[in-house]
């Protein structure tokens, strides 16, 4: 990991890890918030996406690489492969937020789209990558990916030791689970007292009831979500062998809940985060964790929200 630290110096931003004294004077401890929508491309998956695509040899650079996405790991492949010279195709659900796929194409990126409920968008990035000889570069279970996504980790750790601070819990947003994969894996070292918790949309919390069963379970494919980023249909099978270890447990938030931790993001930190960016922010004010007397730290993952949904979060219409 302190080689993916290495690979995205100067090419990732380092985020703030912000507080509002109104937010931990509500909770009754300290929260901070690691503001990841002011990551390049507006999420945390830029870093996973150019620790994968650095580590390419130039025969792979020249024959591009497939992603597929539903719209973050999309933006943070496109952006990586512009930035690298690397040809990219990412495939998209047609039902993708509209500014999460105009923003891949306007990275260089082509799109292809699919039918999230009807179609398999990894065998078709199998076949596309098959046809063309490029490399696919999967959105969160890959070793690469996992590791680029834990500087965000290293990062909270770092900070808050500035700060001059011991941190409790830590909250991720989790769908596969590379971010929390990652995480895990930097905070064990650097935060070994803090105890991790997934985030996820009520009904689609298969990384918290996976947990619980001690295996890998999958979602009911008929769940939907405001979330988009976090539909995935179950843990991956590397992010859960870390996960299993290393994460205390799962917490699930209902979109309602998701929608007003949007607006109180926006309100409080003056951050714009979408509604899966939102989810661990939203389990600790909800109190899903018991905040009080503790230094909570949650990961607002990403900020890509279409301006129809962000005007709703905040009592718009």
């Amino acid at each position: 990991m302190a080689a993916a630290a290495e690979r995205l110096e100067g090419r990732a931003v380092r985020t703030p890890l912000l507080e509002s004294p109104a937010l931990s004077a509500r909770l009754g401890g300290r929260l901070l918030v690691k503001a990841e929508p002011l990551q390049r491309t507006g999420s945390f998956k830029f870093r996973g996406a150019f620790n994968a695509l650095a580590q390419l040899d130039p025969a792979q650079r020249r024959a591009g690489v497939v992603a597929y996405s539903s719209g973050n790991h999309a933006q943070g492949v496109a952006a990586a492969a512009q930035l690298l010279d690397v040809p990219a195709t990412i495939v998209m659900p047609a039902d993708a937020p509209a500014i999460k796929v105009a923003n891949t194409k306007g990275y260089g990126a082509e799109v292809v789209l699919y039918d999230r409920f009807g179609e398999d968008r990894e065998a078709i990035g199998r076949r596309i990558a098959a046809e063309r000889g490029a490399v696919l570069v999967p959105p969160f279970d890959d070793p690469r990916v996992i590791a680029g996504q834990g500087t965000t980790g290293i990062e909270i750790a770092r900070q808050a030791e500035a700060l001059g601070l011991r941190i409790d819990a830590v909250v991720i947003p989790c769908s596969g689970g590379g971010l929390a994969a990652g995480c895990a894996l930097a905070l064990a070292t650097l935060a070994p007292e803090a105890a991790l918790y997934s985030a996820e949309p009520a009904g689609l919390d298969d990384t918290r009831r996976s947990l619980e069963a001690g295996m890998r379970v999958a979602n009911d494919p008929a769940a939907r979500s405001i979330c988009d980023a976090l539909l995935a249909a179950m843990p991956g099978e590397l992010t859960f062998a870390v996960g299993r270890r290393l994460i205390a447990g799962g917490l699930a938030v209902s979109d309602a809940e998701v929608l007003r931790a949007v607006a109180v993001a926006f309100a409080e930190l003056k951050l714009v985060v979408e509604p899966s960016g939102a989810a661990a922010l939203a389990a600790v004010l909800a109190g899903k964790l018991d905040a009080a007397g503790k230094t909570v730290a949650v990961i607002a993952s990403g900020g890509n929200v279409d301006p129809e949904v962000f005007v709703s979060a905040l009592g718009g219409d």
